[in-house]
């Protein structure tokens, strides 16, 4: 058994190459090989949001706190609120953020295949996030 105590994790910024506005990671989890699994909550103030990207293995949110978005590839963009729960295909270009005047957090979850859990590409510009 092993417990992370809460405040024993360093919180980080969300790094300007994948995200756009202020966003704040907290680690979860990482669960040691065999297994696969990697949590954390992700905080975004309003108007923040990630880039476009994929997971290998999917991804599942599970939305804790205030109002947000998110948006497939191609399909309309979703309101999310807390209590929500949301699944991403494996290879399905998403992203998801705050509404822009409500911040948002959620539990993001996925797993590892060859060392990644993510594919970053570019960032949603504001003509999409404002669509």
């Amino acid at each position: 058994m092993d417990i992370k105590r809460a405040g024993t994790q360093p919180s980080g910024k969300g790094p300007a190459e994948y995200f756009t506005g202020m966003v704040r990671l907290d680690p979860l989890f990482e669960a040691p090989a065999p297994a696969r699994g990697r949590g954390a909550s992700v905080t975004f103030e309003p108007g923040a949001r990630t880039a476009w990207h994929t997971h290998p293995l999917g991804q599942t949110l599970i939305v804790t706190a205030g109002c947000g978005r998110a948006q497939r590839w191609g399909g309309p963009i979703e309101e999310i609120r807390s209590g929500d729960v949301i699944w991403f295909a494996p290879g399905e270009k998403h992203w998801h953020g705050a509404a822009p005047t409500t911040a948002m957090t959620h539990f993001a979850i996925q797993e590892e295949l060859d060392g990644k859990t993510v594919d970053w590409l570019e960032h949603v510009s504001d003509a999409q996030y404002q669509a």
